[in-house]
C-alpha cells in the first residue's frame, strides 16, 4: 500500500486519517485565552448580519474596539453606537 515503488526508487508518500502519535492533552486546569478581541467583535457583527438582527453586544470591550466601530460609523458602515462602561476592567 504505502511501500509501493513507481519506478522512481522512492516510496511514495501516504496520506494518514489521524496522526500516529497524538499530542498529550492539556490539563484541565488551563484556559483558553482569547487571542483577537477585535476578531471576535467583528466577528459577531457579521454573524448578527447573517441572521438579520439588528443590535450586537460586543464583549469584552476594549480602547481599540471603541476606536474601530467609531471609524466604521463615520464611514456609514454601522449605524447607532452604544458604549456602556460598567467599570469592570482595568
Amino acid at each position: 500500500f504505502g511501500s509501493s515503488h513507481c519506478g522512481s526508487g522512492a516510496p511514495r508518500p501516504v496520506a494518514r486519517a489521524f496522526p500516529r502519535s497524538r499530542p498529550p492533552a492539556r490539563p484541565h486546569s488551563e484556559k483558553m485565552v482569547k487571542i483577537s478581541v477585535l476578531r471576535d467583535c467583528l466577528n459577531g457583527i457579521v454573524n448578527a448580519e447573517k441572521r438579520g438582527k439588528r443590535q450586537v453586544l460586543v464583549r469584552p470591550n476594549s480602547k481599540v474596539i471603541i476606536k474601530f466601530l467609531q471609524v466604521m460609523q463615520k464611514h456609514g458602515y454601522i449605524g447607532d453606537l452604544d458604549i456602556i462602561d460598567d467599570h469592570r476592567a482595568g
